[in-house]
Order: C-alpha cells, then sequence, then structure tokens
C-alpha cells in the first residue's frame, strides 16, 4: 500500500548504521516504511499520500528525555510561571509584577525551578524587598534547585508562618531579629520543606488539568521531545494522580510517549506501597503512548540524598541498607526494573552493597535497573553497575549548579562530572534528560548543548574539550539512549524501516550551527506515531489546534513557556568572582570558563 505521509527534500539523520542520512521518509500507520532519496520515496506515493516539503531543513528522530517529571508537570503547568531561559532579573520581575496582578484571589504566583541567578545578566538573586514590591498583596513562592525558596509577605499571611512556627525537620524558616520569618525557606539538606510548603498552594480542577497537560506536552513538542521517562515524584499518588493522563491517551491527545515509574510516597511505607503495586499493575501495561515502566525513583525515602551543593553532602542513615533491601528483593523476585535517585558517589557505593546482595538471591541484570543522576559517580561504581546489568540516565543539572558545585568541591572536581565520556568508554546504557522540571529546565537543547560544550547556564565551562561528546554523542543519548531505560530501543531511537515514526524537522540544523546557538534551536515540526502534533510557520496549519489554556489569568496564556533567546547573545556581560573550596578564585559569568 502507498504510504499516508511522505516528507522529502530534507537532511534526514536517522542514526541507523546502514542509512545513516537520506533526503526523504514515508510513513504508514503510525511507523517508517521507507527511507532514502526524494525519487526512490516518492514514487511510492499515490494520490491520497500527504507530501510534505522539508526545504533542505534538518529531521532527527524525536528526542527522549530520561529523566523527566512530565505527569506531575502537567497537571501543574498552566499554574506555573516559568523563568526558564529568561536573560535578565529585571525581565524576571517584570514578568512576576504582571502575572501577580492578573491571579485572582487565593491563587498563587509561583515560579518551580527551572532557573538560576546565573542566567540572568545581572547575575545575583531577586531580593525579598524586589519580590514584595511586585507582588505587594498576591502569595508568591519561587522556588530556587533544591536549596532554597522565597516567599513574599503575602505568602507568609497566607501559610501562617509567625515567629512562633518551629522549623520543620530538614529545614530552616530564616528569621529577622525580633525572630519574624523574612521569607527565605533554607533546606538543611533536605528539599521537603520546599515542597510541603508549595503544596498548601490551591490546585487547578480536573478538567483545566486535562487543559494543563495538553498545553504542557505541547510545549515539550515544540522542542521535538516525542517520548519521556516519568520519574514519578512526591504527592504523585498511584493510581489517583494518572487519571489525566490516562484520560487523555484514552481520547487519542496524547502527544508524548510516557513510559512511567511508581514512586514511593510515605516513609516507612514503601514495602507496602509496592507490595500494593505489585499486585494491581506489572511494566508494560497499558497503550504504546502511556505505559508503567517500574519502580522508582524514589524507592525508600530513607536513600534520597537530594543534591544540594550549597549544603554538605548528607549521610543516608544506617536504617536506609534495611529499608531498601525489602524493596528491591521483592521487585527483583516479580521481575520489575527501577530506578534510584543518587548524586553521590558515597551513596551509590552503598545502594551497590545492597544489589549485589540480592543479585546472589535474584539475579537482576536482565532488568534493565539503572541509577538516575549520578554526578559523582566513581569508575569503580561504574563498573560494578555494568557488571549487574545497570545503566545511567544522566541529565543536565550541572548546567544548572555547576557554580555552586565548583565553590564546595573545587574546579577540579567539577571535572568530568557526570563522567559521560568514561560511561560511553565502558559501553554503559546511557540516556540523556533534563529532570525537569523543578530542580532543572525541561529544555532539551540545553542538555545538548551542555553535553557537547560542557557549559553551565552561567556560561562556566566545567570540563576538558577531550571530555566533551560530538554532536552525534550526544544526540544518540537522547534518542536511541533513551529508548533503552524503556525496553523500546528496537521501536524508537533511530528512524528506519518498522520503527516509530517519531521525528522533528529542526529551525535550524542542528549539527552546522555554532555551537551556543544550539540553545536556540525548536522544532517547526513534530510528528508522533506519523501524527502532526505541533507546526510552526510552513507547518503550521499541519498541527492539531487546541482549546485555549485555561484558565484564562494562567502564566502560559500570556508570558508561555520556556524563553529562547537568542544565544548567539552572551549570556552575562559581568565576571562575577567567587571563592573555591581549595582557596583560589574563579570567575563565572561570560561565556569565557572558568
Amino acid at each position: 500500500m502507498a504510504p499516508q505521509l511522505i516528507l522529502y527534500n530534507g537532511k534526514v539523520t536517522t542514526l541507523a548504521l546502514r542509512q545513516p542520512e537520506v533526503s526523504a521518509i514515508a510513513v504508514s500507520d503510525g511507523v517508517v516504511s521507507a527511507i532514502g532519496t526524494d525519487n526512490e520515496v516518492l514514487s511510492l506515493a499515490d494520490e491520497q499520500t500527504q507530501r510534505v516539503d522539508l526545504n533542505g531543513r534538518r529531521v532527527i528522530p524525536g528526542l527522549n528525555d530520561s529523566h523527566l517529571h512530565v505527569i506531575r508537570a502537567g497537571l501543574f503547568y498552566n499554574l506555573e510561571l516559568r523563568w526558564d531561559g529568561v536573560p535578565s532579573l529585571s525581565q524576571a520581575l517584570a514578568q512576576l509584577k504582571q502575572q501577580a496582578d492578573m491571579t485572582p484571589p487565593p491563587q498563587w504566583v509561583r515560579v518551580i525551578g527551572g532557573w538560576n541567578e546565573f542566567q540572568f545578566k545581572e547575575g545575583r538573586m531577586p531580593s525579598l524587598d524586589e519580590i514584595n514590591k511586585a507582588a505587594p498583596d498576591t502569595p508568591v513562592f519561587l522556588l530556587h534547585l533544591y536549596d532554597s525558596a522565597l516567599l513574599n509577605k503575602a505568602a507568609l499571611r497566607v501559610l501562617g508562618f509567625d515567629r512562633n512556627t518551629p522549623n520543620p525537620p530538614g529545614g530552616l524558616i530564616a528569621r529577622d531579629a525580633k525572630g519574624n520569618p523574612t521569607g527565605l525557606l533554607i533546606a538543611e539538606p533536605s528539599a521537603l520543606v520546599l515542597y510541603s510548603t508549595i503544596a498548601n498552594a490551591p490546585k487547578l480542577s480536573h478538567e483545566d488539568q486535562l487543559n494543563s497537560t495538553r498545553h504542557y506536552l505541547r510545549e515539550l513538542n515544540r522542542f521535538g521531545v516525542t517520548s519521556a521517562s516519568d520519574a514519578g515524584g512526591g504527592g504523585q499518588n498511584y493510581p489517583e494522580d494518572y487519571s489525566v493522563v490516562k484520560q487523555l491517551d484514552e481520547a487519542g491527545q496524547l502527544t508524548v510517549r510516557i513510559a512511567y515509574s511508581l514512586f514511593a510516597q510515605k516513609p516507612g511505607e514503601e514495602l507496602a506501597d509496592y507490595t500494593r503495586w505489585l499486585d494491581m499493575t506489572k511494566p508494560g501495561d497499558g497503550s504504546d503512548l502511556l505505559r508503567v515502566n517500574g519502580a522508582g525513583e524514589n524507592l525508600v525515602w530513607s536513600a534520597a540524598d537530594f543534591e544540594n551543593f550549597l549544603q554538605p553532602r548528607p549521610d543516608l542513615r544506617p536504617l536506609m541498607e534495611q529499608e531498601l533491601e525489602a524493596v528491591i528483593h521483592n521487585l527483583a523476585e516479580a521481575s520489575w526494573p527501577w530506578r534510584i535517585h543518587a548524586t553521590y558517589d558515597e551513596s551509590i557505593g552503598r545502594f551497590l552493597d545492597i544489589f549485589e546482595r540480592v543479585h546472589r538471591d535474584v539475579p537482576i541484570d536482565r532488568l534493565r535497573w539503572f541509577i538516575d543522576h549520578a554526578e559523582t559517580v566513581s569508575e569503580r561504581n561504574l563498573a560494578r553497575i555494568q557488571s549487574l546489568g545497570g545503566g545511567i540516565a544522566t541529565q543536565h543539572r550541572m548546567a544548572y549548579q555547576g557554580e555552586y558545585f565548583i565553590r564546595r568541591y573545587g574546579v577540579e572536581a567539577a571535572k568530568r562530572r557526570p563522567p559521560l565520556r568514561r560511561m560511553l568508554q565502558m559501553g554503559l546504557p546511557v540516556g540523556a534528560g533534563t529532570d525537569g522540571t523543578r530542580v532543572a529546565s525541561y529544555h532539551p537543547w540545553t542538555c545538548l548543548w551542555w553535553m557537547v560544550t560542557s557549559k553551565t547556564v552561567g556560561g562556566t565551562v566545567l570540563h576538558s574539550e577531550s571530555d566533551r561528546l560530538t554532536r552525534q554523542e550526544a544526540l544518540q543519548l537522547y534518542t536511541q539512549g533513551s529508548a533503552w531505560f524503556s525496553r523500546e530501543e528496537h521501536r524508537k531511537g533511530t528512524l528506519e524501516v518498522g520503527r516509530f515514526a517519531d521525528l522533528a524537522v529542526l529551525s535550524d540544523d542542528y549539527f552546522a550551527v555554532e555551537p551556543d546557538d544550539i540553545r536556540a534551536i525548536e522544532s517547526v515540526l513534530t510528528i508522533v506515531g506519523g501524527r502532526v502534533v505541533y507546526g510552526k510557520g510552513d507547518y503550521a496549519s499541519l498541527a492539531p489546534v487546541l482549546p485555549p489554556v485555561s484558565p484564562r489569568w494562567s502564566p502560559v496564556a500570556t508570558l508561555g513557556g520556556y524563553h529562547n533567546t537568542n544565544s548567539t547573545t552572551p549570556l552575562r556581560h559581568e565576571h562575577t568572582q567567587f571563592m573555591a573550596a581549595d582557596g583560589r578564585v574563579w570567575q563565572a559569568g561570560c561565556g569565557c570558563g572558568v
């Protein structure tokens, strides 16, 4: 039968070994049915075939985020003001004021991660006075990475914080000389104080959550994302908080493939959670667009080692071994894969001790388990992961925390963090992603840019040139590499006959633009399973129309999502000096490096 869709006159990167680049691709029934030259592929068409002229544009396999909190982000996207990519603090504060003026009681203005002060040309955080001036009456919550949050006076009033409010476990309420809260919350070192505070803010209705999720998925499609491994999240209960994405899947309205992991919610009750879930579902349940992947990233709360580089490394409690081993043993016996959050090599070593013990009783080397993040993993522990059949899902969190890492551990310690080049040399399964939307931005092109240049969003260069990835390697990690983690490497990640027709047509040629221009790339046409899910410019008419953003006062309606600036403009012109842990002074700011 003739193909339903043909894209031609392009530069199609297939990532296939036999035909790595072609000019045309045909799609039938949601999968690639042919690739080759324009003449070869167009000869397959009939009068019903839709033909799309690529006008010489670069096409890549759809991007696949190895670690994205996509389900949670969708539920809240329409509530959040995004400072991701905003180039100046003055612009960010102007947005804050604009949104505060529009937001009706009892709603809050929320800036929930995805930014840091180093991205601003001013090179500093907003002050509490500036936040209170911008929003004197509307509650404001600004989350900064995993380390702190800023609340204005209106938010303190709504929360009832006063001089008698005790510090929560693992957190600190900053106070003035009279003992009154200033509006600064500090994680010491746990981020739970930050997340438990924002949990007090109002949520969207179910109908608005459906709308919010559709608009967030369209935002991901805007950048060429077609798949994601969802890592769960605190307050994201199964199955209740999965009803929105399930409803969208049943209605044919999901535009990103989601493989989700189940995240333990209650400290001390994690084993009961997983025992219950093992009887309710299993890996692979669902559809091609929404399916169960396994357990994690939080398996037990006692194993949480939040990467807050403004604080010393947390030393996990001895209770962790007992709790985690019981959960891992249950998962292994049920043949469930798992993922586990681990920043520090010391934590990874203790986790691997447990995995090795379980492996002696129940082999785990074919389960596709993996470590999330692994910024400071050692070569010894990489070898242990490899011997147990594990992988590593790595993200661009150092692009947002590199300056803080250097401040605590020094310049030399920041090199090869995480050691991507060594992982690839060893042949480990590695997938790329963002850990969006809280600790880092969901923006995939910042991650690809970071892997290629090793720059933070403030312009600090972290890795030597020999440890940076080529553009081809980085793209492979964000496509083929990430597919391994959901057991779909034979279904997606390359544009080959029989694979899912998931692809992105790019605004600029990823392989030809200047390195710093990688961040400015967007998709002009995104296709998932042969279906157009996003179109811009010449291709706008091909994309389905979304309903208007709701509620109408949503920041997304007026300010949008990621602010995609022209990356040829320096991120900052000033130099900011910091004292490193080893006593040396270093500078960050204009892209010149350390």
